[in-house]
């Protein structure tokens, strides 16, 4: 797409519209990795009480899980999606790493895809196109954004055997922790770039 002075504010509404309404991270996140610094820029931004820690929005419970209620084997690792807890489990296929992320889901049902898939393919800085559908709620959208940091798939994608369908990463950290995709499973880019690492084509998904 030509980089016209059109173009780049075509994209920055496009930006504008994309990321609005998310929020940031979660204190229970900041909690259980012990990054005071995060939980303190919870508390400045007033998204938890700084005398009691309650959580005022409606975010993710993050709670460790075991693999074997969801999968019969480890083979090439696995992958959990948990869409009402808005986090993300991955072990590796020798069981020595466990990892819990969290994650935006899909803003509604109608959007939401369920059940099992795996990773086939894997991409460094991607590049991408809104969908059909998407272009048909959205007709103002940039038709593609090349790698940067206006594109929404982040630093990294995995993309997943169903169509138009991705784990990725996102620019916008307001976005995890909430419905705020239209399909995708986003992370911070730097869980992303984690989780980019550890996982490989193959890896197996379940999205509950």
């Amino acid at each position: 797409m030509a980089d016209s002075s059109n173009s780049r504010l075509t994209r920055r509404a496009f930006a504008g519209s994309l990321l609005a309404g998310a929020a940031v991270g979660t204190q229970a996140f900041a909690q259980q990795t012990n990054d005071p610094a995060l939980f303190q820029q919870l508390k400045q931004e007033n998204l938890a009480n700084p005398e009691t820690g309650a959580v005022k929005r409606n975010i993710s419970g993050f709670t460790a899980k075991a693999w074997q209620p969801y999968f019969s084997n480890l083979r090439r690792g696995a992958i959990l999606v948990d869409t009402e807890s808005r986090a993300l489990h991955f072990w590796s296929e020798d069981r020595a790493v466990y990892k819990l992320f969290p994650t935006s889901v899909p803003e509604s049902p109608e959007l939401t895809k369920l059940g099992r898939t795996s990773i086939v393919r894997k991409r460094v800085g991607p590049d991408w196109r809104p969908t059909p559908n998407m272009l048909k709620r959205n007709p103002e959208w940039p038709k593609y954004i090349p790698p940067g940091p206006e594109n929404p798939l982040g630093t990294h994608a995995m993309y997943l055997s169903w169509k138009y369908y991705r784990i990725h990463g996102t620019h916008d950290t307001r976005k995890i922790g909430r419905r705020s995709s239209n399909g995708c499973i986003g992370l911070y880019n730097e869980h992303i770039a984690a989780l980019f690492e550890l996982s490989q084509v193959g890896t197996q998904v379940l999205l509950i």
